[in-house]
């Protein structure tokens, strides 16, 4: 059944890593994806991709080879890769949503809030603050284990490892709840940010000009989308795991760092008119 499973998996991550190198490379390529819009996308397109290659190594290894086993060390060092581009990612997704609001509600002063020197410290604040993690792993790695345990996942979670310790770790477990409520502090100022944006379409009086503003939002609602559901669901998964099913575990961690990675590319492809004219104007030189 593993060998099975092997094939899908393999081709995620395949079309992932297409996906999001293609993003990066059009944007780099064509000086007119020069913009604040597209240098966000292309933040967005290098978390994916850091989730992606967090992920590869065991979940490939598990299903293909069988092996289930892997080193304390590192599984640490991927469960702090994966929730620090988790981390980036939501980062990410606010300060896009920012970019959206800016673009439809301050239109006259877009340029100049967002300019590029700007934008290279939003980028280095989302790389600190994924840093913020590393307090909670030097944490974890002062707890006692049990010899034997076996983890929910193909790979490493906080979440799941906690529950491994032998000792409750009172600091361990409010530093982590600390981490999440500022990821739901993302998602509270992108629905106020999408709150302001609508208010502002609602009072435009041309029904035309409307749906031209709202089309520049759909792409980034879906990633958005795409990125927070399926972690609400493993985090109530994770919540109620004694009346969960071992295959719901499994079904939500893929669906969790497989499926944004995944589509957010396909998704930016079909709704933005300029990367998909660069992404054929590009394979037409070639």
């Amino acid at each position: 059944l593993h060998r099975w499973v092997f094939f899908p998996c393999c081709l995620m991550y395949v079309i992932a890593m297409l996906g999001n190198g293609t993003i990066l490379l059009v944007v780099r390529v064509n000086r007119r994806l020069h913009q604040t819009m597209y240098y966000f996308l292309s933040m967005l397109a290098t978390t994916d991709l850091g989730l992606t290659l967090s992920t590869l190594p065991t979940v490939l290894w598990a299903f293909w080879f069988g092996t289930g086993e892997i080193s304390f060390p590192v599984c640490l060092t991927q469960m702090f890769c994966i929730h620090a581009f988790s981390f980036m990612e939501s980062s990410v997704l606010l300060a896009m949503a920012f970019d959206r609001y800016m673009a439809i509600c301050c239109l006259l002063r877009y340029s100049s809030v967002l300019t590029s020197a700007r934008i290279a410290k939003i980028g280095l604040g989302m790389v600190c603050r994924s840093l913020m993690l590393l307090p909670l792993i030097c944490l974890l790695m002062q707890l006692p284990f049990c010899r034997s345990h076996m983890l929910s996942h193909s790979y490493c979670l906080h979440q799941d490892t906690i529950r491994l310790a032998r000792t409750d770790s009172i600091l361990n477990s409010m530093y982590g709840l600390t981490l999440v409520l500022f990821m739901i502090l993302d998602s509270v100022l992108i629905v106020l940010s999408y709150t302001m944006i609508i208010k502002a379409v609602v009072g435009i009086t041309s029904r035309q000009e409307q749906a031209k503003a709202l089309n520049t939002c759909v792409s980034h609602f879906c990633a958005v989308l795409i990125f927070y559901v399926p972690m609400v669901g493993l985090s109530i998964i994770h919540r109620y795991r004694k009346n969960a099913a071992p295959f719901g575990h499994v079904l939500m961690a893929t669906v969790y760092l497989f499926v944004p990675p995944v589509l957010n590319p396909i998704i930016y492809s079909m709704k933005n008119k300029p990367i998909r004219k660069s992404l054929l104007r590009l394979l037409c030189q070639r």
